[in-house]
């Protein structure tokens, strides 16, 4: 039996051919005449209403480009479990922020798209502000003053049933050293009752407070039409944005793996906050960076720890946070520690990219940690591993030293220009062609399914459609995808191919 007989196979057997160099030697016009010809065989079949979109080119979807301009900035400071997170929350009007019953849960900085009266804004989520704290506390207390710098207003959140304390006079000193405009926020007045209680701030010096229940959205309204008048109409602190905005990279691996050491470096700040303590982000942070002479946009996310119908609370809701991210990027760099094995976590997350189209970059990151016992052990699982990955290009980094970070810049390109391809649809019908007729595919109990006519139907990623006379054995679909990535050049990005199994006018069923 011949490989081309063996069920599920990759046709990997099959040996050399010349199809790129007929299909280089093929002008453009011959291959538009060949695709011209086979799109009018294709009257002869049964073709349904969604066939028509599909073939003229109107299911394509353009990516959405930003704006040219940075929308103002407004940060929410305040102590520790004022409730900051749910007043995002029910600013942006989805529960975004990660929210739970237990001070401390947001540690960066986390910004958001806003709007309010038609006016939109980024709202930026702090982690609690304290006086004198240490270790992670006093990273995340840096982190909310951070935020207050690049701020053209800010919103003072305090707990209205509790008053001001010590550390909302603390936070009070520290925005004066600002001098940013502030609105004040007596939060948690749920009714008319505790209005008093939102009287006695008067007395902190930021003016009128606002009576403001986060969690029932009494008051947001009047509160957002006053953080309105003090904001000018684009950010003081940010250069306008690159014509079609700056390309989005998420950054995904497990707990504790670099990626916001990696963030950092690449930010040249401590833009998140890094501690020994896996798990420390939980909300996707978001930087612009300069790498390679332009400007990308960054995102740290929560380190994946388990499937996420098993996480619970915090890690639960970050593991969502973590999937919108990815669904909001263009490419994703998948940090992998090189001193530990290979896990099932760190192929859920390749898998996960995958599954959302995305393009991909793997970055094998502490590699000034690795020994030469380590090196051969590692080489070993990347072949058994990540074979289903190995389209995606590679960086090898030290996130915690900057080493070779420049190397990602050529990757992304790799990756981001496959991910954007468009093939012609005479260039692909010659190459199926030319494929097929090297290549046919094998008997199937005596038939032996033809492709009609090819289209790529959308880039971002790159899917196409075959028509075709019976179904193609998901082996030969791979060897197709295969050849397509070599031909065409499609490194780091999945590349999704779809069949519509066509009849013939006519023929009885």
């Amino acid at each position: 039996m011949t490989p081309l007989e063996t069920e599920g196979d990759d046709f990997r057997d099959y040996g050399e051919d010349d199809v790129a160099e007929r299909l280089a030697a093929m002008s453009d016009d011959e291959a538009d005449a060949r695709a011209a010809s086979l799109r009018a065989g294709l009257e002869n079949y049964e073709l349904e209403a969604e066939d028509a979109a599909l073939l003229s080119g109107e299911a394509w979807e353009e990516w959405e480009a930003e704006e040219a301009i940075i929308p103002p900035v407004v940060a929410i400071v305040g102590r520790p479990n004022v409730g900051k997170s749910t007043l995002v929350n029910r600013i942006i009007g989805r529960r975004e922020a990660v929210v739970e019953d237990l001070p401390g849960v947001t540690r960066d900085r986390v910004s958001y798209d806003a709007e309010w009266s038609g006016t939109d804004f980024t709202l930026v989520d702090t982690g609690g502000w304290e006086v004198d704290a240490k270790g992670i506390d006093k990273m995340v207390a840096d982190q909310a003053e951070r935020a207050v710098d690049v701020a053209d207003a800010v919103i003072l959140v305090v707990d209205a049933t509790v008053g001001a304390t010590a550390t909302d006079e603390a936070v009070v000193k520290m925005l004066r050293r600002k001098k940013k405009p502030v609105v004040l926020v007596a939060n948690k007045v749920d009714g008319p009752a505790l209005e008093a209680d939102a009287a006695m701030l008067w007395s902190l010096g930021f003016g009128q407070p606002w009576p403001v229940s986060s969690l029932h959205g009494r008051g947001t309204g009047d509160m957002l039409d006053a953080v309105l008048e003090v904001l000018p109409e684009e950010s003081a602190y940010g250069d306008p944005l690159p014509e079609g905005g700056p390309r989005r990279v998420a950054l995904l691996g497990r707990p504790n793996v670099g990626k916001s050491s990696l963030l950092n470096k690449l930010a040249g700040e401590e833009r998140v906050v890094v501690n020994e303590l896996a798990g420390t982000t939980r909300d996707p942070v978001d930087e612009l960076v300069e790498l390679g002479g332009r400007t990308w946009r960054f995102v740290d996310t929560a380190g994946l720890r388990r499937r996420q119908h098993m996480a619970q609370g915090a890690d639960y809701y970050a593991s969502l946070r973590t999937a919108t991210a990815l669904d909001k990027a263009e490419v994703a760099v998948v940090l992998l520690a090189v001193d530990e094995v290979l896990s099932e976590q760190d192929q859920r997350i390749l898998q996960q990219v995958i599954d959302a189209g995305r393009s991909l970059v793997l970055a094998y990151n502490k590699w000034d940690l690795l020994d030469e016992d380590r090196r051969r052990y590692l080489e070993r699982e990347i072949e058994q591993d990540l074979k289903h990955v190995e389209w995606a290009p590679s960086v090898n980094i030290s996130a915690k030293t900057g080493w070779h970070k420049d190397k990602l810049t050529k990757a992304l390109d790799i990756a981001l220009e496959s991910w954007d391809r468009r093939i012609s649809t005479g260039k692909l019908n010659a190459f199926l062609g030319e494929l097929v007729a090297a290549h046919p595919h094998p008997l199937r109990g005596g038939k032996q399914p033809r492709i009609l006519f090819g289209t790529q139907v959308s880039a971002r990623p790159p899917k196409f459609v075959l028509f075709t006379t019976g179904f193609l054995d998901p082996g030969y679909r791979r060897f197709i995808q295969r050849r397509l990535r070599e031909t065409f050049d499609f490194r780091g990005t999945p590349i999704d191919i779809q069949m519509r199994v066509r009849e013939k006018r006519g023929r009885k069923r």
